[in-house]
C-alpha cells in the first residue's frame, strides 16, 4: 500500500483504516497506541475539546473524548510518518503530491470531488470530494520546500470533520 492508495480511500470513505470520525478517542488508542495530546490538552486537561492528539502526521481532532476529526498533514519535498495501521510497512514516505496526481487517483477511483470555494484562493486551493466530505488542501510550495516544480500545487493536508456537538440550545 502506498501513501496515495491511503489518500484515496480516505478521498472514498472519510476512513483511514479502522480509525472514523465518531469513534472513542480510547478506541483509537487501542489501534494505534498512544498518541501526542495537542500542549493545550496537556495544560488544561483531557476534557477540552477541539485539539488534536498526533501520531507522526497523522491528527486525530478529540471533542468530549470522541473523534471529529481526522487530518493527515504532508509537508511537500519532505518525508511523512504515519503510524503502520494507517500506512503498513513503511514508518515514513514521501511527502510529496502534487494537486494533479491526487486528482487523477481519484478520478481513476471513480471518487467524486469539487472545487471547495471555501478554501480556494490566492495561492491556495482545495477540493471536497463526494459523498465522504474529505477536503485536501493544496497550495503552492513555501521558499523552503524542496519540490521539483515551484510553480505547481502540493497537497498540504487532507482531513475529515464532523460536528459532534450538534446544535447550541
Amino acid at each position: 500500500m502506498t501513501l496515495m492508495d491511503v489518500l484515496v480511500d480516505f478521498a472514498r470513505t472519510g476512513r483511514i483504516g479502522a480509525l472514523r470520525c465518531g469513534m472513542p478517542l480510547a478506541e483509537a488508542e487501542n489501534l494505534l497506541g498512544p498518541g501526542r495530546p495537542h500542549p493545550a490538552i496537556r495544560l488544561l486537561g483531557p476534557d477540552i475539546d477541539g485539539y488534536p492528539y498526533s501520531w507522526g502526521g497523522l491528527d486525530l481532532v478529540v471533542t468530549r473524548r470522541t473523534v471529529d476529526g481526522i487530518r493527515i498533514n504532508l509537508w511537500p519535498g519532505s518525508t511523512v510518518k504515519l503510524p503502520s495501521l494507517v500506512l503498513p510497512d513503511s514508518e515514513s514516505s514521501e511527502a510529496t503530491v502534487l494537486r494533479e496526481g491526487l486528482l487523477a487517483a481519484l478520478d481513476a477511483a471513480g471518487c467524486e470531488h469539487h472545487v471547495n470555494d471555501t478554501l480556494t484562493f490566492g495561492e491556495q486551493s482545495s477540493v471536497l470530494t463526494r459523498p465522504a466530505d474529505v477536503c485536501a488542501v493544496f497550495s503552492l510550495p513555501g521558499r523552503d520546500d524542496h519540490v521539483p516544480h515551484r510553480d505547481r500545487h502540493y497537497l498540504d493536508v487532507m482531513h475529515k470533520r464532523v460536528d459532534l456537538a450538534g446544535p447550541t440550545p
